[in-house]
């Protein structure tokens, strides 16, 4: 039995439902049978509840509690293949904040009352008992992890856990407009030194359309699809300076509706950018 199984059983017993994750901090990829969807249901769920697979598919809603499923070999190559150890708190009870940065911790510190915290790479996960609907960049630095999500399980942490207070539900309920608003767009467009290719608007704004689409239809590998999907549309429309400040907001709103936050989308429009050379 290697060690993320071994993990996974200990949580497991205490009453948090634990997954596998792959490179990269992600869930696995559906099996054949729900690959696109084909089984009905799962990435577009509306409510909480467990994945239905014999094996770990649909990401946070594989989690589990059963050892009889955790060790079963349809889930064998997943354990054997994994990098890292997650939980679905809110199918234990919990929300996990999580802090991205230093300035985060220092917000939370000054904001909410004191909870079990577990130091992460780059700042802390403050954990309460209780739960909420999940939500991405909900302040700078800021994600809430409870139903219908996946947080990484990086050991108990110090502490006594709270009751999840009326501050961070308060975070949640904040229209979405708020948080993702286009005039925030600070990532640098392409001022456009070369010919211009687009031949009509309708073909630019088409391009810009299937660039969407192309990311709200991701099932996995989330992050490297908006990479590369910024990456096609700079390639394409980056040159001329037809690109505005508008289509790249269509871009990063779809992008954050999948669940990246507004620095992922910044760094990987940067990145692409970098890798054109522009």
């Amino acid at each position: 039995m290697n060690d993320h199984l071994s993990t996974a059983l200990r949580l497991a017993a205490s009453g948090l439902p634990p997954l596998p994750l792959r490179k990269g901090k992600v869930p696995f990829g559906n099996c054949p049978a729900c690959a696109r969807n084909g089984c009905g249901g799962r990435p577009n769920m509306k409510t909480p509840g467990p994945c239905i697979c014999p094996q770990p598919c649909h990401g946070w809603a594989a989690a589990t509690t059963n050892p009889h499923v955790l060790t079963s070999p349809a889930w064998a190559p997943a354990w054997r293949q994994a990098a890292t150890v997650a939980y679905h708190p809110g199918g234990a009870g919990l929300t996990v904040v999580d802090l991205d940065d230093p300035a985060a911790v220092q917000w939370a510190r000054a904001t909410l009352p004191a909870t079990r915290t577990v130091p992460t790479t780059r700042g802390e996960h403050w954990i309460y008992r209780g739960t909420m609907p999940s939500s991405n960049a909900v302040r700078p630095g800021v994600d809430i992890k409870s139903l219908m999500a996946y947080a990484r399980w990086l050991g108990p942490g110090n502490g006594a856990t709270a009751a999840l207070p009326h501050a961070v539900r308060a975070l949640a309920v904040k229209p979405a407009a708020t948080r993702r608003a286009p005039q925030t767009l600070t990532v640098p467009v392409p001022d456009g030194q070369g010919e211009c290719r687009h031949r009509t608007p309708t073909y630019l704004d088409r391009g810009i359309a299937m660039a969407e689409q192309r990311i709200t239809e991701a099932r996995s590998a989330v992050h490297a699809t908006v990479y590369r999907t910024f990456l096609a549309v700079l390639s394409t429309h980056g040159r001329c300076g037809c690109l505005t400040d508008a289509h790249v907001a269509r871009l990063f709103t779809a992008a954050q509706t999948k669940g990246e936050t507004p620095r992922h989308c910044t760094d990987a429009w940067t990145n692409a950018r970098t890798a054109l050379g522009m």
